[in-house]
């Protein structure tokens, strides 16, 4: 079937949509739907279903992305669907992750290609119930993450992220945590942040877990416990490069459901979205989607 294309006309790399929807004319959709609000991406992926559509496009950055994919999450129904991207948000981590690139062109070479691979959805419940694909993080993340508004996206762009952990460092503590994976093993730890992965990176191309596998059943957890300024400082430098899973300021582990406890509570996010700052619990859905990948 035709693709049901999902844009949003306010992510972060499109500045003439009358241009952006002539570039989607070669996907050949059965609709193009153009968002009028927050959160509208999400009922418009319902109506795709609803109208009977195999293959829905996201047309924006992971929060558009995001929202897509909450509204075809149930996993029964998700699976027999295919969902494409066209990368056109401010960070655009998790295309990285599927071997998608900036130029819109030969991203939708790729999708009239619809090369697909299965990959893992993630459902996480914290007061709400939310599904991702790419990254949660909780602690230090969630301060950025409510520092980080539309018009300092629009201003700084992929360095919005960096501009806005810079607002959020007066605000760093350490969150008291008690973390269970796979209902067996018992961590308690105080930590700075929780990074709970399905795909390699966040916050505009930073590889916060550059092992993970979308399509391994297995969630990465990254936690940043609390450490002296001059270790957090050289954790910084190795994260930027993608080296931090050797370090001993960090603590990792992989496991297919999660739960965290803190004192205080730490709000966590799903792809960039706040969800809730109660008690978090994470389960692995594997290979619950199909998805257009480039190479």
């Amino acid at each position: 079937m035709k693709p049901y294309v999902i844009v949003n006309p306010v992510a972060g790399s499109i500045v003439d949509l009358r241009l952006r929807l002539k570039q989607l004319h070669r996907l050949d959709a059965q609709e193009v739907r153009v968002t009028q609000r927050a959160g509208e991406a999400e009922t418009l992926a319902q109506e795709a279903i609803r109208a009977g559509s195999d293959y829905v496009i996201a047309v924006g950055g992971d929060g558009t992305l995001n929202e897509v994919i909450n509204g075809i999450a149930k996993p029964h129904r998700a699976r027999r669907l295919c969902v494409g991207v066209v990368p056109l948000g401010t960070a655009n981590d998790f295309a990285r992750s599927i071997g998608l690139i900036r130029d819109i062109d030969a991203n939708i070479d790729i999708l009239r290609a619809k090369t697909t691979a299965t990959i893992d959805l993630v459902r996480m419940t914290s007061g709400r119930r939310r599904y991702f694909v790419n990254v949660s993080a909780g602690g230090f993340s969630g301060v950025v993450d409510e520092k980080l508004t539309p018009e300092m996206k629009s201003a700084w762009g992929p360095l919005a992220y960096l501009r806005s952990a810079a607002a959020a460092l007066p605000e760093l503590q350490a969150y008291r945590t008690t973390m269970i994976f796979d209902d067996a093993e018992e961590l308690v730890i105080d930590v700075y942040n929780v990074v709970v992965a399905n795909g390699q990176f966040a916050g505009g191309g930073l590889p916060v877990a550059p092992e993970a596998n979308l399509s391994d059943g297995l969630l990465d957890v990254v936690l940043i416990p609390k450490r002296p300024a001059a270790e957090m400082a050289v954790l910084a430098a190795e994260m930027l490069l993608g080296k931090h899973l050797s370090s001993d300021s960090i603590t990792f582990r992989r496991a297919r459901k999660i739960s965290v406890q803190s004192r205080p509570g730490m709000w966590f996010n799903a792809d960039g979205e706040l969800v809730g700052n109660g008690t978090a619990v994470f389960q692995i859905i594997p290979r619950a989607l199909n998805f257009v990948v480039g190479k």
